[in-house]
C-alpha cells in the first residue's frame, strides 16, 4: 500500500503518512464525510481557524507577528485567510442582490443621495458592488502604508506590514460576515444604513491590530490614530475615483447619477 500523495510505501495499520504526514483516505467519499471533514477542519476547537480567530481579538501580535517570526502552522496563513474572507464577501454579495435588494429604499439612503433620489442611488451602489471584491483587496496597501508609517517602532517592512493588514481585514471580514448575514435576512434597510459605522468599525480594528503589532506607547495614539485616519482617507478617497471613472467610461453610470441631490 502506497501513499496517494507522495508514494511513500505504507504499513496496513498506518492511519497517517510518516513521511508527508497526510491522512490516509482508504473509503470512498459520503455526504456524511463530506460534512465531517467541514466540520472538523473549520469548526474544531482546536484548530487553526478558531484559534487563529480569536487570538487576533485578544492578542493579535502573536498571530501576525509569529507569521512574520517564521511560525508558520500555529495559525491559519493570510492567504487561507484570504480565500476564505472574498468566498463569505461572495455569498453576502448573493444574499444582497437575490434577496434583500427588493426591501431596500434607496431613497432613504442619506449618504448617498443624487439628483435623480432614489434611481440614482440604487443605480451606483448596483455597479460599486460587481467590484466589491477588488475594492477589498485596495484596502490592503493603504492600510499597510498607513501602518507602515505610523505603527512601526518594531521596524517591519512594507511587506510585513502588508501581512498584518491582511491578518486584520480578514478578521474582521470573518466575524462581520455573521452580522452582515443575520442583519441582511432580517432588515436590509438597516444594513444599508449604518454601512458607514461598519466601515468606520472595521478602520478602528485595522489600527487596534496595528497597535498591538507595534511597541508605540499608548499616548502616542493622540497623534499616531488622526494620521492613519488622513492616509485612510486619502487613499479611500482615490479609490471611489478611480472606481466612478471606470463606471463612467464603461457607461454603467452618467454624469447625471453623480450630480447631488
Amino acid at each position: 500500500m502506497n501513499c496517494r500523495n507522495c508514494n511513500n510505501t505504507l504499513r496496513t495499520d498506518f492511519s497517517f503518512c510518516p513521511d508527508c504526514g497526510s491522512k490516509i483516505i482508504r473509503n470512498r467519499l459520503t455526504p456524511k464525510s463530506l460534512t465531517y471533514d467541514f466540520l472538523e477542519r473549520y469548526f474544531n476547537l482546536d484548530n487553526t481557524f478558531l484559534k487563529t480567530i480569536r487570538h487576533m481579538i485578544i492578542k493579535p501580535e502573536s498571530v501576525c507577528g509569529g507569521y512574520i517570526s517564521g511560525i508558520r502552522k500555529k495559525y491559519l496563513n493570510p492567504v487561507s485567510m484570504l480565500a476564505i474572507t472574498l468566498t463569505l464577501s461572495g455569498f453576502i454579495l448573493f444574499l444582497m442582490k437575490k434577496v434583500a435588494w427588493s426591501s431596500i429604499d434607496f431613497s432613504k439612503i442619506s449618504y448617498a443621495q443624487t439628483s435623480s433620489g432614489g434611481v440614482g442611488t440604487e443605480k451606483i451602489m448596483a455597479s460599486t458592488m460587481e467590484y466589491s471584491s477588488i475594492l477589498f483587496l485596495f484596502y490592503i496597501p493603504i492600510l499597510a502604508f498607513a501602518s507602515y508609517l505610523f505603527f512601526n517602532k518594531k521596524q517591519y517592512n512594507f511587506a510585513e506590514h502588508v501581512v498584518i493588514s491582511i491578518y486584520a481585514l480578514t478578521s474582521f471580514g470573518i466575524i462581520g460576515s455573521i452580522y452582515s448575514i443575520i442583519t441582511l435576512l432580517t432588515n436590509p434597510q438597516f444594513y444599508i444604513d449604518v454601512a458607514l459605522i461598519y466601515s468606520l468599525v472595521m478602520i478602528l480594528f485595522c489600527i487596534y491590530v496595528s497597535y498591538k503589532n507595534s511597541m508605540d506607547n499608548l499616548k502616542s495614539l493622540f497623534w499616531r490614530v488622526p494620521l492613519f485616519l488622513l492616509i485612510f482617507l486619502i487613499g479611500y478617497m482615490g479609490i471611489s475615483i478611480i472606481t466612478i471613472v471606470i463606471l463612467f467610461l464603461t457607461g454603467e453610470i452618467s454624469i447625471q447619477d453623480l450630480i447631488p441631490k
